[in-house]
């Protein structure tokens, strides 16, 4: 166990490292940029949004809809945003020198699963205990611990970051606290993402096609206007209507009218 903990640390220093976080770039760039640009077709918009963002202290929050497929997307776009393409990838020479300064939370068990992961966890994973993953109902959702709060706040202090406050990839699941309660210490620009498509085109971790051809979207929306003193709750619910994943949402789309006409 000791020898575990201390390669452990180790890994979690290396990503801290540019040189390294850069070749994990290059590594997982180079094979995952066929699947979406050539493989599935690439919709991206409202990176104009970007022109007037600091490179630190901004907050990207998203729907979530595979584990690695959605985070390696976005990782694409900025830098090929910094490289000054706008709403679209292009010929990848950006993997030449990728824009590093973002980290990306993650679950925790999720990063450790494989060999694999761990590598992609060098692109600047922050991994968080899944709080909500309790044995009873009561203990669910109960959101980030203490730690997992600070590493995220510290990354904020000189990046972007980007998180999924939902913690699941199932669709209209209800948001976690800690965002907010992140947002509320930080007081970082919030810029709202709604994706769709990947769930159609990728297995659930992101990493094998189901569906070829499919169309990726990536919109992103204006930063939020918030009241950071407002209540954890007020700031979650503006956070889970603006990717479009509140319960006003779910009644407008299909998924809602699917249910009720198969139950009826």
């Amino acid at each position: 166990m000791p020898n575990c903990n201390i390669m452990e640390s180790f890994v979690d220093r290396l990503k801290h490292f540019k040189i390294v976080r850069k070749l994990v770039y290059v590594l997982v760039g180079s094979f995952s940029y066929p699947g979406l640009t050539i493989i599935n077709r690439l919709k991206i918009s409202g990176t104009e949004n970007f022109s007037n963002l600091p490179n630190r202290n901004v907050l990207f929050v998203s729907n979530h809809q595979t584990y690695f497929a959605d985070v390696i997307t976005f990782l694409h776009i900025f830098c090929a945003v910094k490289w000054g393409k706008k709403n679209k990838l292009g010929f990848p020479y950006y993997l030449l020198n990728p824009y590093t300064r973002v980290y990306f939370v993650s679950a925790e068990e999720t990063m450790r699963k494989s060999l694999l992961t761990r590598l992609f966890a060098l692109a600047g994973a922050l991994t968080v205990k899944r709080g909500w993953l309790a044995k009873n109902e009561s203990e669910k959702r109960k959101g980030l611990n203490t730690g997992d709060t600070r590493q995220i706040a510290r990354a904020l202090e000189n990046n972007w970051v980007i998180t999924f406050p939902q913690g699941t990839t199932k669709p209209f699941a209800p948001g976690r606290k800690g965002t907010a309660l992140i947002i509320k210490q930080t007081k970082p620009i919030v810029v709202p993402v709604v994706i769709s498509g990947f769930w159609r085109a990728f297995d659930k971790k992101g990493l094998k096609f189901k569906k070829k051809g499919t169309m990726l979207s990536v919109r992103f929306k204006e930063p939020l206007n918030i009241d950071y003193e407002a209540s954890t709750e007020v700031i979650l619910a503006q956070l889970m209507d603006s990717i479009e994943q509140s319960k006003e949402w779910m009644m407008k789309g299909a998924h809602h009218w699917k249910q009720v006409h198969s139950s009826s």
